[in-house]
């Protein structure tokens, strides 16, 4: 995912990367979701630890851009733009979303999930979404489909959440790229 020397704080996510990969291809065999028609807006760790949180954050301002950073659903959230994007599966994403530590406990810590944005309808999302993946792939054992509507002080766009996930890695769906979330804040 990472070209060229990268920072010693984000080691071990180097060394997850692949691993990240190749759970994401799997889940998306699974579903039939075809991942080089979509968009992916922004990829996702996960940790368990502040100092984890403390340390990647250290390590992603090295590579890029500190461009929000607020608290979300009860914890801080801090986004990214980094300076080369990395390659995850057909995609350059130079977007990096690093939420500190909640209440829940993560099996592993590292990246955890791909944003793609399909825009139109907020109040759509899901139907849209669904449509792009197989009624069996969707029905299979240890898939989950979870719907939310995460918010930030401040945001003015309605930015719905479907997130399927097989327990290893999670793909999401929104409306609207981060980004565009962050500049609405602006706007407000």
């Amino acid at each position: 995912m990472f070209s060229g020397n990268v920072a010693e704080e984000l080691s071990d996510l180097v060394n997850s990367s692949s691993e990240f990969l190749r759970y994401l291809n799997d889940l998306a065999a699974r579903l039939g979701l075809d991942l080089v028609d979509l968009k992916a807006d922004h990829i996702a760790v996960r940790c368990n630890q502040p100092a984890t949180a403390e340390r990647w954050k250290k390590g992603f301002l090295q590579h890029g851009v500190l461009f929000s950073e607020k608290e979300i659903n009860g914890r801080p959230v801090a986004l990214f733009e980094l300076h080369e994007p990395l390659t995850v599966g057909p995609w350059q994403i130079s977007v990096v979303e690093l939420p500190w530590p909640g209440e829940r406990v993560y099996r592993h810590e590292g990246w955890e999930h791909v944003e793609i944005v399909l825009p139109g309808d907020e109040e759509q999302l899901s139907a849209r979404a669904i449509a792009l993946m197989s009624d069996e792939g969707l029905s299979r054992p240890g898939i989950s489909v979870k719907n939310s509507a995460p918010k930030g002080a401040g945001e003015r766009l309605l930015n719905p959440t479907l997130a399927v996930s097989d327990g290893n890695v999670t793909i999401k769906f929104h409306p609207w790229s981060l980004k565009d979330v962050v500049e609405s804040e602006r706007a407000s």
